[in-house]
């Protein structure tokens, strides 16, 4: 006779349906919270959809701590002004120029390097199945341009010397406003500098651009008051915030990080031996 059949096959849960990424209101949604006529629409270009893209996956899938110091920059403004001071004239179309003019973020670059190499567990990228610790100092550096920013990579800054760190950020710069970089020049790196001192801001948190594991936000320089063995002296100070990836580095690896910075940059001639 015919097989008898089998006994059916107990129902499977179904599997929990994952949740869909949040997302904001519509577009027709935000238009209608605004009277017609009372704006103009500009689209946007691919920089700004990329730059959205981006800083969204960030803030979402990385997560952010935030450690902040006050250091003290009258010894590196003074070594500063002597290295420019110092530097060799060469002649160009419009009469002689320094062959080069270091600005403070120049040595905040070369700081930074040098403290990821001091603090080696802090020069990694995370990745899913492990760490990537980096052999040397790639520093990222963000530059404003019309319509957005990018990142230029100084290699090697740890190595680097700063008049050579200088020529190449100027050259770099110029190149990204003009949108001449090519891809290699401005993805990877181990760490970033974002500098909006120029524009009298005191202190910020950066979001950290992967995959780097630390972004430096910089502060204006400016003289404030400090306490000197019970005496209130005025002493030129910079505000530095680090944004630290916690998946890469808990915060006392961070808080390492940030503190060799710190004395770097207030015995800068330790970053010429």
């Amino acid at each position: 006779g015919a097989a008898r059949p089998g006994k059916p096959a107990a129902a499977q849960p179904a599997a929990p349906a994952a949740a869909p990424p949040p997302t904001g209101p519509s577009d027709d949604q935000i238009r209608k919270l605004f009277a017609e006529g009372s704006y103009e629409f500009v689209p946007h270009d691919s920089m700004r959809r990329t730059i959205a893209r981006r800083l969204t996956e960030a803030k979402a899938t990385i997560p952010h701590y935030y450690l902040t110091v006050d250091c003290e920059i009258d010894a590196l403004l003074k070594l500063r002004a002597d290295i420019n001071a110092g530097a060799p004239m060469r002649k160009t179309e419009r009469g002689e120029a320094p062959l080069y003019k270091l600005s403070v973020n120049d040595i905040v670059i070369k700081a930074l390097a040098m403290a990821l190499m001091a603090v080696p567990e802090a020069n990694v990228t995370f990745t899913g199945e492990g760490m990537l610790k980096h052999k040397h100092a790639d520093i990222a550096v963000a530059v404003s341009i019309p319509g957005g920013l990018i990142t230029p990579v100084i290699r090697r800054a740890d190595v680097k010397t700063l008049s050579a760190i200088s020529n190449d950020m100027r050259d770099l710069a110029a190149r990204a406003r003009e949108r001449k970089l090519k891809p290699e020049e401005y993805q990877g790196g181990s760490s970033a500098v974002s500098n909006l001192g120029m524009f009298g801001i005191r202190d910020f948190s950066a979001v950290i651009n992967p995959p780097q594991s630390s972004i430096l936000a910089i502060g204006a320089g400016e003289e404030r008051p400090v306490v000197k063995d019970g005496q209130i002296v005025i002493r030129n100070v910079m505000t530095a915030t680090i944004s630290c990836d916690h998946r890469a580095m808990d915060g006392a690896l961070g808080a390492e990080l940030i503190a060799a910075f710190k004395r770097l940059v207030e015995n800068p001639l330790s970053m010429l031996a």
